[in-house]
């Protein structure tokens, strides 16, 4: 058991490493690695299940009732991000409508699923996680459209039946069941049931990047200049989306775990939703700027992770210094 909970430890604590290398495996071999996605709602359950054993329904509800974390998250994702997106794409690609769209339509997707499990494995709040997931995924159906109209002018219509659905199975449900299972063994699934499973939650991530990276295969085979300044662009504004949620969030002094929550979820986003719209409304051409995020998404994540680790040690260790300075202080006589 000790060398199963060692390879979990291996795993999450290299994901930056293994990230990259899981992504060109996907680029180079799609056809061999593709028989991974069948199993991809599987092991995003899988994922969330393990997540959701660390917390409970209180927790979730409490969620809902202080929800000014999950409001100014919300609000960096779908509107704050897809007008910045819209501002920059037009300013590097506006002699190519089909591009800006795809730029704007990559970031007008909801939150992404996998961010739960980022945020249970760099201790994160996974209840304002989960309850921020819920929100994005129902109201999606209105926001994606009405951004897109405002923005481009363009009309689209969202499969809500189909989120929804994809929603229970790889969420609420899983999500819903592990809260449930640890509170009817008063805290026994968090305490071993959880730790025992984590290393087969994070094999089930790496083969989640394994296969959607596969996606980005056949558009790699046909860059041009453009194409790859689109890459750079996407590459870059990604990686500010962190940044937008950590820097927020740590202007306002929230607590660490809020921190992490935001800073993952103003990051990561559904880009399988915004590739099925790609696919059924617009040009190919589109589809490209959405797809390409599977690239950096997951790599930036844990680079994130990684960073986020650092910083926040960092922070305890001055709080430590803090409070030693102040413990060992000159007692005044009395």
């Amino acid at each position: 058991m000790q060398a199963w909970k060692s390879l979990g430890k291996f795993i999450g604590s290299h994901l930056a490493f293994i990230a990259p290398i899981c992504v060109a495996l996907g680029v180079l071999f799609p056809s061999q690695i593709s028989v991974l996605k069948p199993f991809v709602t599987a092991l995003f359950a899988f994922m969330t299940f393990q997540g959701a054993l660390g917390n409970n329904l209180r927790n979730l509800l409490d969620s809902f009732r202080h929800p000014a974390a999950m409001l100014v998250t919300l609000f960096i994702s779908v509107v704050a991000i897809p007008l910045c997106a819209f501002a920059l794409g037009s300013l590097f690609f506006g002699d190519n409508t089909n591009i800006v769209l795809g730029i704007v339509l990559e970031y007008s997707v909801p939150v992404a699923v996998v961010s739960a499990m980022w945020i249970n494995m760099f201790d994160g709040d996974l209840s304002q996680g989960l309850a921020t997931l819920l929100v994005a995924t129902v109201i999606a159906p209105v926001t994606i459209p009405l951004t897109l109209k405002l923005l481009l002018g363009r009309s689209v219509a969202v499969d809500a039946a189909g989120m929804m659905v994809d929603m229970l199975l790889e969420i609420a449900l899983p999500a819903f069941a592990g809260m449930v299972v640890n509170d009817l063994t008063r805290g026994w699934a968090k305490r071993e049931l959880s730790p025992a499973i984590a290393p087969a939650a994070k094999i089930a991530l790496v083969l989640v990047i394994l296969s959607n990276s596969t996606g980005v295969s056949p558009y790699m085979k046909h860059l041009t200049p453009q194409l790859v300044g689109v890459m750079v662009f996407i590459a870059l504004f990604a990686m500010s989306g962190y940044f937008w949620g950590l820097i927020v969030s740590r202007l306002w002094r929230r607590p660490r775990e809020t921190q992490v929550t935001m800073t993952f979820q103003t990051g990561m986003r559904n880009i399988s939703a915004g590739a099925v719209i790609a696919a059924q409304y617009f040009p190919g051409e589109t589809m490209f700027p959405v797809i390409i995020g599977t690239l950096f998404q997951q790599v930036l994540a844990a680079c994130f992770g990684s960073f986020m680790t650092w910083l926040l040690a960092r922070d305890d260790a001055r709080a430590a210094a803090c409070g030693s300075s102040a413990g060992t202080a000159t007692p005044v006589p009395e």
